[in-house]
């Protein structure tokens, strides 16, 4: 009996625990919609749909899981932030500043990211599929089964011009 107590405690603590891993702080998004800045924010698994972002200083907010399909962030600032499986689906990116960001499996289909800056980004996984990339800067960035603009998705090993360590065998594989 104590033992059958004791699983279900457990259970109950881990699914606890895993509810919150995305549970933004509210405080948090109220200061991002009356300010439009927030760096270091927690907004994981945040709405933002609805919020006016032009402009936006996010620099190493947390945005994992976050949904910010269709919105406008012209000019924002995401330098450093974690943006891991978020939506950004057909939001209009551009002049974003993505320096340093991680995007890994986050969804950037339709999304325009014409004069955006994803140096040193991890794209790894992330899905770019019929997006606009217009003087798009993506210097250094990790591409790991990406899916392109064009729908090609992209090897799982590191290329040459990215800042991931890798090989020379698999950086030039001809030598």
């Amino acid at each position: 009996m104590k033992l059958h107590i004791t699983a279900t405690l457990t259970l109950l603590a881990c699914f606890g625990v895993g509810g919150q891993a995305f549970a933004f702080n509210p405080q948090d998004l109220e200061q991002l919609k009356a300010t439009k800045s927030c760096p270091r924010c927690d907004l994981s698994g945040a709405d933002l749909t609805q919020v006016p972002l032009t402009g936006a200083n996010l620099r190493g907010a947390n945005l994992r899981a976050a949904n910010l399909s269709q919105v406008n962030l012209t000019n924002g600032d995401l330098t450093g932030a974690n943006l891991e499986t978020a939506i950004l689906s057909s939001a209009n990116l551009t002049g974003v500043s993505f320096t340093g960001a991680n995007l890994k499996s986050a969804s950037l289909e339709k999304a325009n990211l014409s004069y955006a800056g994803f140096i040193s980004a991890n794209l790894e996984a992330a899905n770019l599929k019929d997006a606009t990339l217009l003087f798009t800067n993506f210097r250094g960035a990790n591409f790991r089964l990406t899916t392109l603009a064009n729908g090609v998705v992209t090897s799982d090993k590191p290329y040459g011009w990215s800042l991931q360590e890798g090989t020379e065998a698999d950086v030039n594989p001809r030598k």
